[in-house]
């Protein structure tokens, strides 16, 4: 029988694990806290945010334009989320940053092409 005073292997499992990862809370912290930060500063003052401005002074009727709005976001995040998920169960970290950058590279040389009028 072991003594009341001395932890329990299971018990000294769980202590071992709660000192070594990080809490569900930190994790949901961070988590959140940076992919609001980032939405946030990235929505800013964009072609969405105008327009929804200007859909807000036409329709005279503001909480209506936020409800569809806020919905239109809550969508294509979803979807946004729901690819990434595919794509990080699917596809490899490599293949995406090789993708994302040649994607990116492509952007960058049409808009030059199209600045210099080529």
């Amino acid at each position: 029988m072991p003594s009341p005073d001395l932890p329990t292997l299971e018990t000294q499992e769980v202590i071992i694990l709660e000192k070594t990862q990080p809490s569900l809370k930190a994790n949901f912290l961070s988590a959140f806290g940076s992919t609001f930060i980032t939405i946030f500063l990235a929505e800013l003052g964009d072609k969405t945010q105008l327009a929804t401005l200007l859909m807000s002074a036409q329709s005279h009727h503001p909480w209506i334009v936020f409800a569809g709005a806020a919905t239109a976001l809550v969508a294509t995040s979803l979807v946004g989320v729901l690819v990434g998920r595919w794509l990080c169960q699917n596809v490899s970290p490599k293949t995406l940053e090789k993708a994302t950058g040649g994607i990116l590279l492509l952007v960058a040389v049409l808009l030059v092409v199209d600045v210099m009028g080529m």
